[in-house]
């Protein structure tokens, strides 16, 4: 059984799911839910992996508290203390390499179960995270 678990949170069901299954199946693990507010494509923090935050960006930081308050009232109702993180960046980045230095055990994260044509034009974060993780991956559809 994994003692230490990230799970990336977005504020979707499917990222909801993630968590109440990581809540679920592991519940003596110490779990963080990290949530990656995404920067745009030339934006120096996606290169970098910056955590801090930007001035004036106050509503996708409100928009992000909301999202890690969401987690650990869940984390709540099934009596676990659940640690938060907020990172800025290419999320599939950021999850890995979080994953790397927070010596986790697992991470569990959810997909949205975009396939085809859909996830080569959108990308899709938990095949990333999938791809270049080198922890194991859990992916709750």
């Amino acid at each position: 059984m994994p003692d230490r678990i990230l799970v990336p949170v977005d504020g979707s069901n499917r990222s909801d799911e993630a968590l109440e299954y990581a809540l679920e199946t592991f519940p003596d693990a110490e779990i963080t839910a990290l949530h990656v507010v995404e920067s745009g494509q030339g934006d120096l923090g996606t290169f970098s992996g910056m955590t801090g935050d930007i001035p004036g960006d106050e509503a996708e930081l409100e928009r992000s508290e909301a999202i890690l308050e969401a987690a650990r009232e869940r984390g709540d109702e099934h009596g676990v203390e659940i640690e938060t993180e907020r990172g800025r960046g290419r999320p599939d980045r950021l999850v890995v390499a979080r994953s790397d230095d927070g010596d986790y055990d697992l991470i569990v994260i959810g997909s949205h179960g975009r396939d085809g044509l859909a996830r080569v034009l959108l990308g899709s974060v938990a095949e990333k995270v999938t791809r270049r993780s080198s922890v194991p991956v859990l992916v709750a559809r």
